[in-house]
């Protein structure tokens, strides 16, 4: 079936990232669970806190970077406090907002997982690439992301779409 606007060069490279994304995230989270008991959703979130100054970001902030509602992030932030790998905080600019902050047992499981995903990570696509594919694709999905992000301050919401 011939979609409408899209010639089939940009169909096929559409569906291609889209298959190659559900099923190296799957092969990814497999692999973590297996090995490091630890949800992708989970790393995700431990990686996006230990990349942030101060170990700490806005809830709502930190929801936007794991692509998860804010309710979806509570929920998850709530689980991961329970095993102590973050805590919340209250914001001290403004005292509304609520920080989640990286703990030293969630940097320690960070730490101890990040040889898996990072060997998961090279088999199932970096050592896929040559060097010039690692360039172009970067570039191109790095536009692509540029693009999405500048089009919409406003996530996502399936009920407004439908």
């Amino acid at each position: 079936m011939a979609e409408p606007g899209l010639d089939p060069t940009r169909m096929a490279a559409w569906r291609a990232f889209l298959e190659a994304h559900r099923r190296t995230t799957a092969r990814l989270a497999r692999e973590l669970q297996a090995d490091e008991d630890l949800p992708l959703t989970w790393f995700d979130v431990l990686v996006q806190l230990s990349e942030a100054p101060s170990g700490s970001l806005r809830m709502q902030e930190l929801a936007d970077r794991v692509l998860l509602s804010q309710s979806g992030l509570t929920r998850l932030v709530d689980r991961m406090e329970a095993e102590g790998l973050v805590e919340r905080r209250r914001c001290a600019e403004d005292g509304r907002g609520t920080l989640a902050v990286l703990t030293g047992t969630g940097l320690a499981r960070l730490r101890r997982a990040w040889p898996t995903h990072a060997a998961g990570v090279r088999a199932a696509f970096a050592d896929l690439l040559t060097e010039q594919e690692a360039e172009v694709l970067a570039r191109a999905l790095g536009r692509v992301a540029e693009a999405s992000t500048a089009s919409s301050d406003a996530p996502y919401d399936p009920e407004r779409a439908a």
